[in-house]
């Protein structure tokens, strides 16, 4: 059963691609790797059918996003949602300041993120408890920025680019491109164009606010396209009205790990939960004659299965 990448249009939760997958493909076994907020857009991967197994070794992969940050407005949200609950005239800041600021968030950072998310502390979800006024005491998590790559400074978000296409360094401004729709903007703030790849957990919105603060204003993420997971670019995504269609990707072809070929004697032994010896060391999956056999963990010792197939 295959894995589809899918291309999230505006205003619906990943929930709601979901259900709608489930009516397309006649089936209620359909999973995603990583939820998109609803006023964000781009690659949602999901997994139907009996691909629902591989969701686990998807959910890490790391991610890459093309965000407009507007500078000078707070927003509980974090985003385009609002309500605006602080305005300020900001100077608009050098591309040099920007980078600078931008340079101090890659690698490994610790990140608090939005009350409006779905965590759960203590039985609550944290957007609930935001919902109804409260607060929770959201611990800082640790996230990896893999790079931050500012494309442009903007007196507003009008004036920054929305035409995009994919090139050798990933999505960027393309006139001749692809035209995005984003959220309808809660006012004219200078705004920041930038390209990011991060970790698993990483929220953008988050980061949004931070790179606000370190340049001394109130921030909020005013537009977001995922343009990857994985090996999923936004290029190859297909559309929510042709879920029914579409072909998708065999599981062993959608796990983006190194493979061991195994034979007959090791695959059987795999699949009765057995550790045989091995050296290798890391995540692997293994295959019998193209076909999937386990994901397996080595120590340099044995191989433990984590998840095997019949």
């Amino acid at each position: 059963m295959p894995v589809i990448a899918v291309d999230k249009p505006l205003g619906l939760t990943s929930h709601d691609v979901v259900n709608r997958a489930r009516r397309a493909r006649g089936t209620k076994r359909v999973g995603h790797t990583g939820t998109l907020d609803p006023l964000a857009t781009g690659v949602l991967v999901l997994c139907v059918d009996d691909s629902t197994k591989l969701v686990q070794f998807m959910e890490a992969d790391s991610k890459d996003y093309l965000a407009w940050i507007a500078l000078g407005g707070a927003s509980p949200t974090l985003d385009a949602e609002g309500p605006l609950t602080e305005a300020l005239p900001v100077k608009l800041p050098s591309e040099e300041e920007v980078r600078g600021v931008l340079a101090g968030f890659v690698g490994p950072q610790q990140q608090v993120p939005p009350q409006y998310s779905a965590i759960q502390i203590g039985g609550q979800r944290a957007y609930a408890v935001a919902r109804a006024g409260g607060e929770l005491d959201l611990p800082a998590r640790n996230v990896v920025i893999h790079s931050l790559e500012l494309l442009g400074v903007y007196d507003r978000l009008e004036d920054a680019p929305r035409t995009l296409s994919s090139g050798p360094e990933g999505w960027g401004p393309d006139a001749n491109g692809r035209a995005f729709v984003l959220p309808e903007p809660l006012g004219d703030f200078p705004t920041l164009l930038i390209r990011a790849s991060v970790g698993s957990g990483t929220y953008l919105r988050s980061l949004a606010r931070d790179v606000g603060a370190a340049l001394g204003v109130p921030a909020h993420l005013t537009g977001l396209v995922r343009t990857r997971v994985g090996r999923y670019d936004l290029a190859d995504s297909v559309s929510v009205e042709d879920l029914a269609e579409a072909e998708g990707i065999p599981d062993l072809a959608a796990l983006d790990l190194p493979r061991i070929e195994a034979d007959e004697r090791l695959a059987r032994e795999l699949r009765q939960g057995k550790r045989p010896k091995s050296g290798a060391v890391g995540r692997y999956v293994v295959i019998l004659n193209g076909e999937l056999v386990a994901v397996v963990d080595g120590n340099g010792e044995e191989l433990r299965v984590v998840r095997a197939w019949a």
